[in-house]
């Protein structure tokens, strides 16, 4: 498929079909626990203020828990059946994102201060790892909404083998961190672990539910597997030259953080002789200034790097695509997938 264009579309319509439900059942699986962790657990949802009061504030776009519903669903199966991976994935992005927080330093999440900004790391990391109990709780469930033993096994298989190599990649990730030598395997195999094993996870999980086969489940995991680098390819050149109103992160923001993200990664692997030992000077300083974040984005706009990345993309948006063409799936089905692909190629946060 040839995508036709790079404007921001708005978010394709499986996004609001699943929307109520997915609410609802997050705040139902947090809803019976009233100790202090849980207030913090909830406000990192969304639902309440800092003091446990009812708040309707910014929340994500559900977007792992979409595609297992919406997986499910194109391969014949109830939405109730999934409905207990989709909690339990959305728990453990979350869960990833309050220890990435901790991690990366960052004191604002979704236009809100994160847990650790608020409680101090210790409390926030134990918050964390409370999220992915819950997560593992919500998957004893799935027994309780039809699915017969054996593919309920599978799924908590899925998961648990999905959020370690999510772990995994985190942990490469910390390990890159001051590195200007990072290859671009070297960058795929982290991305296709600490972003793309959640999205994976996601559309392989919702076809297992769905469907008995396992080829149309073995179908829509490596379709996830290529839109995990869409999502991560995307967000980092978003990182780059996203626009600061949209994205609440000025331009050259990964660059000032010296992230390797996939648009340095090739900079630094593509860039000639010359530019190389000034990338090298400026990567090995403690803080970068403008006139670095400024000379970096020069050699990347000599290196066409942008389009490049665009590029790598919509390659992998692509084979995202082809590999669900031997699954049976509705005209309606498919269309909805090929517009997600293109979401993911387009969009502007």
């Amino acid at each position: 498929m040839i995508f036709p264009d790079i404007q921001p579309i708005p978010l394709p319509q499986m996004f609001q079909r699943y929307r109520a439900n997915i609410s609802r059942s997050l705040r139902d699986s947090l809803s019976q626990q009233h100790s202090d962790v849980y207030d913090m657990l909830r406000y990192y949802m969304g639902w309440v203020d800092e003091n446990g009061r009812p708040h309707e504030a910014m929340e994500g776009k559900a977007l792992r828990p979409t595609l297992c519903l919406f997986a499910c669903e194109a391969v014949g199966g109830a939405l109730e059946m999934a409905m207990p991976s989709a909690v339990a994935l959305e728990f453990i992005h979350n869960f990833s994102l309050i220890h990435d927080d901790i991690q990366d330093r960052d004191e604002i999440r979704h236009n809100r201060k994160t847990l650790w900004a608020v409680w101090g790391d210790p409390k926030a990391l134990v918050a964390g790892n409370v999220l992915r109990v819950v997560a593992d709780e919500c998957l004893h469930q799935l027994l309780d909404s039809g699915l017969d033993y054996d593919r309920a096994l599978a799924a908590g298989t899925l998961l648990t083998e999905a959020y370690l190599e999510m772990i995994e990649g985190q942990y490469l990730d910390l390990q890159f961190e001051g590195r200007h030598d990072i290859s671009m395997s070297d960058y795929l195999n982290m991305i296709s672990r600490k972003t793309g094993a959640l999205i994976r996870c996601s559309l392989n999980l919702g076809a297992v539910v769905g469907a008995q086969e396992q080829g149309v489940g073995d179908a829509f995991k490596e379709s996830g597997r290529a839109m995990g680098y869409v999502f991560q390819i995307i967000d980092d050149v978003l990182g780059v030259w996203g626009d600061e109103e949209t994205t609440g992160k000025p331009v050259g923001a990964d660059i000032r953080r010296k992230k390797n993200s996939y648009p340095v990664v090739y900079t630094l692997g593509t860039a000639n002789d010359k530019d190389q030992k000034m990338l090298n000077e400026i990567y090995e300083k403690d803080e970068l200034d403008d006139s670095d974040v400024d000379s970096v984005l020069a050699v990347m706009d000599r290196l066409d790097v942008k389009n490049q990345a665009q590029q790598e993309a919509e390659k992998y948006a692509n084979v995202a695509l082809e590999s669900l063409a031997p699954v049976e799936l509705s005209r309606e089905a498919r269309q909805e997938v090929e517009d997600l692909a293109h979401f993911l190629l387009v969009r502007d946060r």
